[in-house]
Formats: C-alpha cells, sequence, structure tokens
C-alpha cells in the first residue's frame, strides 16, 4: 500500500509533539540521507534550512533551534565525558 509523502510540516509536527512530552532539553533533530531522505522538502543537506524555517513560524526561538540541533547532543556528550573521567 503507497504511503502518502510527508513534508517538512509533518516532520516538524513530530518534534513539537516530543518536545510536548519530554522538554526541549531533551530532543534533538539528527538526518541520514544515505539514499535520500523521505521527507517532501528536506530530501538532501541543502534543504535542511527548511526545517530551521518551519521551526521558526512555529515559534521556537534561536535558543531552542540550537539545542534542537546540535546543543542537547553536544550537552549530553559532555556530561557523559565528565562521568567517565570520575569512573576511571
Amino acid at each position: 500500500m503507497p504511503r502518502e509523502p510527508v513534508n517538512v510540516s509533518d516532520f516538524v509536527d513530530h518534534i513539537d509533539y516530543m518536545v510536548k512530552v519530554m522538554g526541549i532539553d531533551h530532543v534533538g533533530i539528527s538526518s541520514d540521507f544515505d539514499g535520500g531522505g523521505g521527507i517532501d522538502g528536506w530530501s538532501d543537506a541543502s534543504e535542511t534550512f527548511n526545517v530551521t524555517l518551519e521551526l521558526v513560524k512555529r515559534g521556537y526561538t534561536e535558543e531552542e533551534i540550537g539545542k534542537l540541533w546540535s546543543g542537547n547532543l553536544l550537552r549530553v556528550l559532555d556530561e557523559v565525558q565528565a562521568i567517565a573521567k570520575t569512573m576511571s
């Protein structure tokens, strides 16, 4: 059965849901375009801006968008490294 196409707005709907459930500090965005992205409007790295634009349209702040794109991941990695140092 053919699936209905998914677009950037649909993708950000899922981000909204995760932020609502888990909080902005526990959500991150990533991509893997090996074979295509499967999202209309974000089919390769050149269209990544479309995701950010949709987040802005929905009222996400610059700080929140930074957390989603990399800040949360980098924070967690720093925390893991700090804990690892105490264990060695």
